[in-house]
């Protein structure tokens, strides 16, 4: 995966931090890999929902009328 481009949670979360890849070429979080390690993709790679919330942070945060 490319460096300097901003990785992503599954579920569309922005994920900002060190990563490390695994031997079947998936991007996990942190340098090195432990239990608490979750899978990163591209702005791209994520689902139709998962790039609604990653577009649309700022809306989650707005006020109810």
């Amino acid at each position: 995966m490319a460096k300097g481009v901003q990785h992503y949670f599954k579920d569309g979360r922005k994920y900002n931090g060190g990563t490390h890849e695994m031997p079947n070429g998936s991007l996990h979080s942190g340098k090195t890999h432990t239990k608490n390690s979750k899978v990163v993709v591209h702005f791209k790679d994520l689902s139709v929902s998962a790039k609604k919330r990653a577009r649309g942070s700022k809306v989650s945060s707005r006020k109810k009328k």
